[in-house]
């Protein structure tokens, strides 16, 4: 099991309002749990996470396509893709201290502290073996392993089996057997295992007696098979092709917590890929490999990010796994890869009561197409960044600082520009820059303070350049340009200054990459 690191947690949150990335929604009133609004900063970031998702997606691909559906279906969307009937969660309270857990969160948790015991044998056979030691080898043949693998085993058979059939009592049997106990009271006193819908629903129409019941969707993605036909024939798409989307969506998670992580209002970033049966294998392991090199690409470390294969599989799957990233609280899904099969627009074809297929004319024949999904979730990707950009340094000169480390491609503020003092011209020098600077990135001016003291703040906004007009610079047309990560400094003439920061800013020179 992952370290969790709650310290570092209540830093990211504490640092993210004190520097305008988040702060708690209608706080004036004392807020509203799991909904958050992103500041002046945080705005910045999810736009520049959301510009390098989307021209990786499509801007680089010519056989997908963007779009942006209404976050009002008809309800009967619901009822097709299976949310009226089978969108709940399998909730159980400990009577104790009346906290409200999903039931098989906490099995999983008691999975991986057995996985956390097999790590730890293999640490100290490492240890003791050296370079002699042969880890595939151990892992089959240790009896304590194997013992601890049978563990596993069972107890997600068991769930998933208990899941698929929901038989709810067989999972709070098999809490009870594990001798679970709750995280706050350390009491083992459950309730027993319900099922809770997560869709809000809200009413249409001009007077409510009259009006319609409508739900706020809680995935974007049906509002892609709902315009499979739309954007297939207006955009003369050939099979393999996909549809991208960037929306918000809405579930009422009765356990919402760990900040932006899992929230009510929420954004997600997904594009289905439409292939011919037969052939989604092939797509779903192409997709798992770029997808992690996309994440990989911003150089958050790789270590912080693993594969996850589902055990219990959706209703419309036929093969799932998580990109999971190391979070301040564990390792936790950030994105999903789905093989969704033709569950999606079979259903909506026998719902609608219309036709949504594809003439394949190289099969000479109309069929239904797969589907393979990628779902990423922005305010979890915003999350990921944020906790792996927090730093707190000792610098060479003895001096501490906390800086986001946050990639320079989405660094909110890509170059701040100072003037080393308020007088004798610099303010001017510097401001003449900067207007010819905004044109290409987003730009900060500040005068205030010694230089000292504006570096520290550019470096907790996660500015990754910062340009200082000195008195030299009226003489001899150069400036000091300043590194974020480095603190290492450079003198550079004026008139190359756009062209340098461009390279080091690009997202182009990322997207080369993947």
């Amino acid at each position: 099991m992952a370290n969790q690191d709650d310290n570092l947690l209540k830093k990211v949150v504490a640092h993210a309002k004190e520097y305008g990335f988040v702060f708690q929604s209608s706080e004036i009133y004392d807020g509203i749990g799991a909904v958050y609004d992103y500041g002046q900063y945080g705005s910045e970031l999810k736009n520049n996470i959301k510009t390098f998702w989307w021209k990786a997606m499509v801007q680089m691909h010519e056989n997908i396509v963007g779009i942006d559906s209404a976050i009002f279906m008809h309800p009967t969307t619901w009822r097709a893709s299976g949310h009226v009937d089978a969108f709940n969660d399998p909730l159980i309270d400990n009577k104790d201290s009346k906290k409200r857990y999903r039931a098989d969160t906490l099995i999983e948790d008691h999975v991986a502290k057995i996985e956390g015991k097999i790590n730890k044998e293999i640490a100290k056979a490492e240890k003791r073996f050296g370079d002699s030691f042969n880890k595939d080898q151990f892992v089959t043949t240790n009896g304590r392993i194997v013992q601890y693998r049978d563990q596993i085993n069972s107890i997600n058979d068991r769930m998933k089996s208990a899941i698929e059939s929901d038989r709810l009592h067989d999972l709070k049997t098999l809490i009870e057997e594990l001798v679970i106990a709750c995280a706050v009271s350390g009491s083992k006193n459950w309730t027993d295992v319900r099922q809770f819908n997560l869709m809000f629903s809200t009413e249409i129409g001009s007077l409510a007696e009259g009006a319609n019941t409508v739900y706020l969707r809680p995935e974007t993605a049906q509002g892609i098979f709902v315009n499979f036909l739309n954007v297939q024939r207006t955009g003369r798409m050939k099979i393999p092709f996909g549809i991208a989307q960037i929306g918000k969506a809405f579930r009422n998670e009765i356990i919402a917590r760990q900040f932006i992580f899992r929230m009510r209002e929420f954004e997600q970033m997904e594009m289905q890929f439409f292939v011919k049966p037969g052939d989604e294998m092939e797509w779903y392991a192409h997709w798992k490999n770029k997808r992690i090199k996309w994440h990989k690409a911003l150089g958050l470390g790789e270590d912080n990010y693993r594969f996850h294969d589902h055990l219990n599989l959706a209703h419309y799957a036929n093969a799932a796994c998580d990109i999971e990233f190391k979070f301040p609280m564990g390792f936790k899904e950030l994105e999903g890869i789905h093989s969704r099969t033709d569950f999606d627009l079979k259903a909506h074809e026998e719902y609608s009561g219309k036709k949504l297929q594809f003439f394949d004319p190289q099969e000479n024949k109309n069929y239904v197409p797969y589907v393979v999904e990628t779902s990423i979730g922005l305010d979890r990707m915003f999350l990921a960044i944020m906790s792996s950009a927090y730093k707190e340094e000792t610098l060479v000169d003895g001096s501490e600082r906390t800086v986001l480390k946050i990639p320079a491609v989405l660094a909110p503020v890509k170059v701040a520009v100072l003037p080393l003092i308020k007088k004798d011209g610099l303010p001017e020098k510097a401001r003449e820059i900067i207007d010819e600077l905004k044109f290409n990135f987003n730009c900060q001016y500040d005068e205030k303070d010694a230089i000292g003291r504006r570096y520290r703040r550019q470096d907790a906004i996660g500015t990754p350049y910062c340009v200082t007009v000195d008195h030299d610079s009226l003489k001899d047309g150069q400036v000091t340009l300043r590194d974020r990560d480095t603190a290492e400094q450079e003198r550079i003439p004026i008139s190359e200054l756009k062209a340098r920061v461009a390279h080091l800013v690009s997202i182009n020179t990322l997207l080369r990459t993947i």
